[in-house]
């Protein structure tokens, strides 16, 4: 359950509010569509007036069990919900889920404001309807597009460019960078700064001009203490719609395409490219200079030293295909026990 001092509670939806929003539909037409609903839950904590979700096979038990009075399930699983139990029918359950909490919690941007607090050059460019929190610093010639919200802290450096309904977290610091619209920067990511790049000598390291940007495209998600290196020349470039979890490290000049979801902990070596929709898990490490296809997949703690085809799922380290892999893990366990 939510905690109401940090969370506010829209209240109460009618199950055909929910039904509308979700996309789910109702096994018969017997139930009433006026039903209220007043929350979401786990399956653990719900009551006869919260709405839960079912989509892993792994929590069966807490299903049988469960008060909710309604649930998104997936119809395949539609024998297991209790009685008292209103199944929702849907193939994501999950999105369903998270659909469905967003109209009982939506997202709450405080009114336009700018506080006394900020610093901001007078050559910067404000759009209208922006939240500027205490202790921001906008540098000169930035641009901020409207319905932005900067929160406490956070640098912007001269010449970036936001665009509109961004949120740019507490204590981020963005330098180099052009971002679009609908883009979240949370807390304590560090964009734009200089890459990794320098010519080795004896006589002691030379560092190369990191002369690039950082190019962010629309409805993008860059997480807690994330950094994104701009290019050396060529640009670093994450594509519309990626997500990006926290401690990530992505270096110079890496190129990330259209609605891919890099895990925590990942490192992403420069100049490599990711095609669209690939998913790369925890702490997986790729080396400089290759290139993913689209809708690849990597397994966690995988190491990518080759290039990947598109459509292929990688693991282990050296990264292998996954059927390869796991052949030579079986047959290790047997030699091993003889």
């Amino acid at each position: 359950m939510a905690d109401p001092r940090f969370f506010k509670n829209s209240g109460s939806k009618t199950l055909a509010e929910i039904l509308n929003i979700s996309g789910a539909t109702l096994e018969s037409s017997g139930a009433d569509q006026e039903t209220l609903f007043s929350d979401v839950a786990s399956l653990e904590e719900g009551k006869s007036a919260h709405i839960s979700f079912f989509d892993n096979v792994k929590y069966k038990d807490p299903l049988k069990s469960t008060k909710a009075g309604a649930c998104f399930i997936s119809p395949d699983f539609i024998d297991l919900c209790p009685k008292g139990t209103l199944p929702l029918l849907t193939k994501t359950p999950y999105k369903a889920y998270a659909l469905t909490a967003q109209i009982f919690y939506p997202y709450a941007k405080p009114a336009p404001s700018i506080s006394a607090h900020a610093v901001i050059e007078s050559t910067a460019k404000i759009g209208k309807n922006v939240t500027i929190d205490s202790g921001v610093i906008i540098k000169a010639h930035a641009i901020i597009g409207e319905d932005t919200w900067i929160e406490s802290n956070a640098v912007i450096g001269g010449n970036v460019e936001i665009g509109a309904r961004c949120r740019i977290g507490m204590n981020a610091t963005i330098s180099h960078t052009l971002m679009k619209d609908d883009v979240c920067i949370y807390t304590g990511a560090r964009i734009g700064q200089d890459g990794f790049g320098f010519a080795v000598d004896l006589t002691g390291h030379v560092k190369v001009p990191q002369l690039g940007r950082v190019l962010i495209e629309d409805h993008c998600e860059i997480g807690a203490n994330t950094t994104i290196d701009r290019g050396a020349g060529p640009d670093t470039i994450i594509g519309q719609g990626t997500w990006v979890d926290n401690l990530v490290q992505i270096a110079h000049n890496v190129q990330i395409g259209k609605g891919c979801i890099i895990v925590s902990q990942v490192g992403i070596s420069g100049s490599t490219h990711i095609g669209d929709f690939s998913v790369i898990a925890g702490q997986v490490g790729i080396a400089g200079h290759l290139k993913i296809g689209s809708n690849v997949q990597i397994a966690a703690q995988s190491g990518v030293m080759k290039d990947v085809p598109e459509g292929q799922t990688y693991m282990g380290s050296p990264a292998k295909p996954i059927r390869e892999n796991m052949k030579q893990i079986a047959y290790l366990n047997k030699i091993t026990r003889k």
